[in-house]
């Protein structure tokens, strides 16, 4: 057997894969080498992925809670109840609320927000991830877009703003690598806890969440010294506004804001002088704040008026979306002014205040959003809250414990779909390598039958007919006979991002910020930010619970305050407003003093679960999630607590 195939986990790669197996049924993972993108290799989580396929702990039958107990029933059985819990509930059909997340990428995953919609089912509405950032590119250049990653290479110059390349897309930093033997130089803005060492010409450590602050100290010079392009001013709106925010703040406050000296000021400003074109590489990290989208457009910004947008080697990139080169119009657009949409980064209080009606049935695909979502323990109680909790799900995971009924899915190689990434322009099919246990059913699936149960009847369009229908894009010229016998097909887009200066708005142009917003200070008693950065060896909360370290570990530069006064030998909490927990400590090279650096994804149920410390604060734009603007100190157990804690 050799199948190729592609990779449906959230990860920016989307990589096409080779799966090949051997007579005793173990399975090989290698990335192709007849893809123009993945080149042949791939990232160690999916080569171990066969692991997970066959872990012994895996849900292979619908397991209902009875008198206490989980107990396996048919999936009969367990179609029939939900059937029957949707006719209930029916009457009010935005007392049932639909939540899904993106652990499984593909075109007919939009095949559960269709059969919602159609239900007139309550949705959610921001993300737990990207959408500050995302709503940052729409608001400067009127779509979200960027050049192609591979235009990288033609870059002299990559201003790394905060992106993992040791953990967050191997290809990324392969392309990244090459570009640097070809003489391309990168300078990384990072408060550290990263890999980027190997990656990088040049570093500057910056406090965490004040990116914007060294964009606009960057900006200030280029404007004390006349060097931006009069032709690039007249190609934007409110160049006059962010001319008067720069005005009124001196170099100096700038810095001082962000934790660097002038000269690490001036070291940013040639490296964009010297090295032009130069390319902006936006990390997913520095959006995770309160005012993270005001983080991305000052960054914007300064590519935009350093000459760098909309030419080969440039562009400011943070990403795209993995649906935009297929045709969705099978899966319905609904209305969020007539269906009521929750707003995700704050689930569990949205959940708990719900009324007229309350949420009286829950339904859970693609996400673990009991450990995933900020303030997991509101959302906990939220879900104690709920009547009927339905989750699909392939482990006992946080959310999973928590349902009256879980129906086991298919996981990656096991279902059929059609891959886009956020990262390139390549779509491929994704191939069954294997069958999935018996006992389990793609999402798809699972819905087509339960429509069949309810009356009047919900009725997804045929697998095969979304399958086709979804290449009928302008961007793609590939039928899915085609795609099915190539594996992937490179959508039509354009290499360079606004090109000429042509912008997505209705007047062609570019917008700048007009607002630039001083950092909150940290709350008396919490001086450190807590960064809940991505792992190397899982996909999010995808960890193997014999993985979990407990107590969990969390790191600290060594000029943290919190080392002057913390013995290590002894037990230590985590603290926040929201609770505490214990934790192991350790001291690193090249970590802000200010941050403590918690890798994240461990679960509540085996001690980890840091979001549990999280509180559930919005960002400025996108309704995102600032989980990085979470405070907290470190302090050894027995001593004195601060109002507020538990």
């Amino acid at each position: 057997m050799d199948i190729v195939t592609a990779c449906n986990l959230n990860c920016p790669d989307a990589c096409s894969l080779r799966v090949s197996g051997d007579p005793s049924g173990t399975l090989t993972i290698r990335g192709n080498p007849d893809h123009p993108f993945t080149r042949g290799f791939t990232c160690g989580k999916i080569r171990a992925y066969p692991r997970r396929l066959s872990r012994p702990d895996r849900i292979r039958a619908p397991l209902l809670v009875r008198k206490g107990n989980r107990v396996p029933i048919s999936w009969d059985e367990a179609l029939d109840l939900c059937a029957s819990k949707i006719r209930e509930y029916r009457k009010e059909p935005a007392s049932i609320l639909h939540i899904q997340g993106d652990g499984a990428k593909g075109v007919l995953k939009s095949a559960a927000a269709l059969f919602f919609g159609l239900l007139g089912a309550s949705t959610t509405r921001g993300a737990l991830c990207d959408s500050a950032g995302i709503a940052a590119s729409i608001a400067d250049f009127g779509a979200l877009d960027m050049n192609d990653v591979e235009d990288l290479a033609n870059a002299r110059g990559i201003v790394n703003w905060g992106k993992d390349l040791s953990r967050a897309s191997v290809h990324t930093a392969h392309i990244v690598r090459r570009a640097r033997e070809g003489g391309t130089r990168v300078f990384t803005v990072s408060p550290g806890g990263d890999g980027n060492g190997p990656f990088s010409d040049e570093t500057l450590l910056i406090r965490p969440g004040t990116d914007r602050f060294l964009a606009a100290a960057v900006l200030r010079l280029l404007l004390e010294r006349e060097a931006v392009d009069p032709g690039l001013t007249a190609k934007c709106r409110h160049f006059g506004a962010l001319r008067r925010i720069l005005e009124d703040r001196s170099p100096e406050d700038l810095a001082g804001a962000c934790g660097v000296s002038l000269r690490d000021v001036e070291r940013l400003f040639t490296f964009y002088r010297e090295h032009r074109p130069a390319a902006a590489l936006i990390g997913w990290g520095l959006q995770r704040y309160r005012f993270g989208s005001e983080n991305v457009r000052w960054i914007d910004a300064l590519a935009f008026l350093t000459g760098n947008v909309g030419i080969p080697g440039g562009g400011s990139s943070f990403n795209v979306s993995s649906l935009r080169n297929f045709n969705l119009d099978w899966a319905g657009s609904f209305d969020h002014g007539k269906i009521r949409a929750f707003l995700l980064p704050e689930i569990g209080r949205e959940i708990l205040e719900a009324e007229d009606p309350p949420v009286r049935m829950l339904w859970v695909n693609g996400t673990n959003v009991v450990n995933q979502a900020a303030d997991a323990s509101a959302v906990a109680r939220a879900f104690e809250r709920v009547d009927f909790k339905v989750v699909v799900e392939a482990f006992p995971t946080d959310t999973a414990i928590r349902a009256d009924l879980v129906l086991p899915c298919a996981l990656n190689l096991e279902q059929e779909d059609i891959i886009g990434s956020f990262l390139h322009p390549y779509v491929q099919y994704a191939r069954p390598a294997v069958p999935p246990p018996e006992g389990c059913r793609d999402d798809f699936s699972i819905l087509e039958e339960l429509g069949k149960r309810l009356d009047p009847p919900v009725a997804l369009p045929p697998r095969e007919e979304c399958l086709r229908r979804s290449l009928r894009s302008p961007f793609l010229d590939v039928s899915l006979e085609e795609l099915r016998e190539r594996g992937f097909a490179r959508a039509r887009r354009g290499r360079v991002a606004f090109e000429g200066l042509r912008f997505a708005h209705p007047d062609g142009k570019c917008r700048l910020p007009e607002k630039l917003h001083d950092e909150p200070p940290a709350p008396a008693g919490y001086p450190l930010s807590l960064l809940s950065l991505i792992r190397r060896g899982a996909m999010h909360s995808q960890i193997p619970p014999e993985e979990q370290e407990c107590p969990p570990v969390v790191r600290v530069g060594r000029e943290c305050a919190a080392l002057r006064e913390l013995d290590l030998d002894g037990e230590i909490h985590l603290v926040s407003p929201k609770g505490r927990m214990p934790v192991r400590v350790e001291v690193v090279d090249g970590l802000h003093p200010r941050a403590v650096v918690y890798r994240r994804g461990d679960w509540l149920l085996c001690g980890g679960g840091v979001n549990r410390l999280v509180s559930a604060v919005s960002t400025d734009r996108g309704e995102g999630t600032a989980y990085y603007s979470q405070n907290v100190r470190l302090e050894n157990a027995g001593a004195k607590k601060s109002p507020g804690t538990s």
